[in-house]
C-alpha cells in the first residue's frame, strides 16, 4: 500500500502563554540545535528575549502533521527518556515550502544523521547514513536510501530508518542547504577544520584551519565531487561543519550577545521544517537535560559500509555492511552507544 504525503501546516500558530518561556533568566538554546542537530547551550537573557525567539521560530518554522508510519510498522515504543531524531538535510536552493516536502513526487533526501540522545544525556551522538546506501524500501524493493522520500515521503523514509536501527525516531527536523549560509552569517562566520584541501566552485579550501562565510559554507557542506571518495568525504565535511556551528554557538561571544542569538534564530527558522511535536517548549526542556553537554560530548559516525558497487540498473551504490549495521542496531536498541562509538573509533 502506497505511503500518504505528510501534511504541511505553512505556519505555526501565534505561541501561547505555555510556549512563552523563561526560566529563572535562563533559557538552553537547544532551539538551535534541534534546528541544525547541534548547539546545545545556555544564555542568560531576560524574559522579553525569550518571548522574541520563540516568536520568530513559531512563526517562520513549517510544520509538518502526519510525517510518522503506520504504528503497525513501527518499532515498540522505548519505556525509558532516550530520544532519537532524524535530521535530514534538502537541497532544494531555497527556503523550505509546502511544495518541498508534499512527496512521493522528484524529491530526495540529501543528507540524513540520527541524533541520538542517550538517557543519561552525558553525550550526543550523530550518526550518519549514506544517501546512496543500498537498502530494501518496503513496498518497492531495493533501492537507494535517499529514494525512499520521492518513494513515500517522510513516512517512509522514517518507516526505512528505524528498520536500519531497530528503535524509533521521536521527532524530525528538515534543513535546506540554503539555511546553513544565513546561519553562518549570523554568527559572523564559522571556522572548521578541513582534513582534505580541495577547490570547486571558484572557491579554494586549504587543509587546516579555515573560517567560512555563508557562501563559502554553502559550498563546503555540498561538495561531492572534488574528492576521490565522493560522498564518505562530504559526509565528513559536513560533520566539521556541524561541529564548528556547535563550537561557535557556545562560544562566550555568541551566548553573552542577544542580537545575534536573535539573528540566528531568524535566520535558519524558514529553512526548517519540523514534526510538530518540535514545539518551543520541547526543545528547552531537551536543552535543561542538555545543560552539562560540551563540544567534546558530541559524537559522530557513520553508519558501517562494505564498499561501493553497482545495482542491476547500473547505479552507483554503497553497500552497508551487514554485521557492523547489526552492532549499530543493537547499540540503538539498547542504548549503548558509547560503548559502540569507543569499540570503532
Amino acid at each position: 500500500m502506497s505511503q500518504q504525503p505528510p501534511r504541511i501546516r505553512t505556519r505555526r500558530p501565534a505561541p501561547t502563554a505555555r510556549s512563552k518561556m523563561t526560566t529563572g533568566g535562563k533559557i538552553g538554546l537547544t532551539l538551535l540545535a534541534i534546528l541544525v542537530g547541534t548547539a546545545v547551550a545556555v544564555a542568560a537573557v531576560t524574559g522579553w528575549f525569550v518571548t522574541r525567539v520563540s516568536t520568530s521560530y513559531e512563526a517562520n518554522t513549517e510544520t509538518i502533521t502526519e510525517a510518522f508510519p503506520e504504528e503497525e510498522t513501527r518499532p515498540v515504543e522505548r519505556e525509558d527518556n532516550v530520544q532519537n531524531i532524524l535530521l535530514l538535510g534538502s537541497d532544494t536552493r531555497g527556503a523550505i515550502s509546502q511544495d518541498a516536502l508534499d512527496g512521493p513526487q522528484d524529491s530526495r533526501s540529501d543528507t540524513m544523521m540520527v541524533m541520538h540522545l542517550p538517557a543519561d544525556r552525558e553525550g550526543i551522538y550523530f550518526t550518519s547514513i549514506m544517501r546512496d546506501s543500498w537498502v530494501d524500501i518496503p513496498g518497492f524493493g531495493e533501492a537507494k536510501i535517499n529514494a525512499a522520500m520521492a518513494y513515500g515521503g517522510l513516512p517512509l523514509t522514517i518507516q526505512v530508518v528505524e528498520g536500519l536501527i531497530g528503535t524509533r525516531i521521536d521527532e524530525v527536523v528538515v534543513i535546506d542547504f540554503e539555511g546553513f549560509k544565513d546561519l553562518t552569517n549570523a554568527l559572523g562566520g564559522v571556522t572548521v577544520t578541513n582534513t582534505v584541501a580541495f577547490e570547486t566552485d571558484g572557491h579554494n579550501f586549504p587543509a587546516g584551519d579555515i573560517k567560512l562565510n555563508g557562501e563559502e559554507a554553502l559550498t563546503f557542506v555540498r561538495a561531492r565531487y572534488p574528492f576521490a571518495d565522493g560522498d564518505y568525504q562530504r559526509v565528513r565535511n559536513q560533520q566539521a561543519y556541524i561541529k564548528a556551528v556547535v563550537k561557535q554557538m557556545i562560544s562566550s561571544e555568541t551566548l553573552t550577545n542577544p542580537t545575534r542569538l536573535i539573528a540566528m534564530v531568524d535566520a535558519i527558522s524558514p529553512y526548517l521544517a519540523v514534526t510538530d511535536g518540535v514545539t518551543t517548549e520541547y526543545i528547552v526542556q531537551t536543552a535543561a537535560s542538555l545543560r552539562n553537554v560540551r563540544t567534546s560530548d558530541l559524537y559522530f559516525m557513520t553508519a558501517p559500509t562494505s564498499g561501493v558497487g553497482t545495482s542491476a540498473d547500473g547505479q552507483s551504490i554503497i553497500m552497508l555492511d551487514p554485521d557492523g549495521m547489526a552492532q549499530l542496531r543493537e547499540a540503538f536498541e539498547t542504548d549503548t552507544l558509547s560503548e559502540y562509538y569507543a569499540a570503532n573509533h
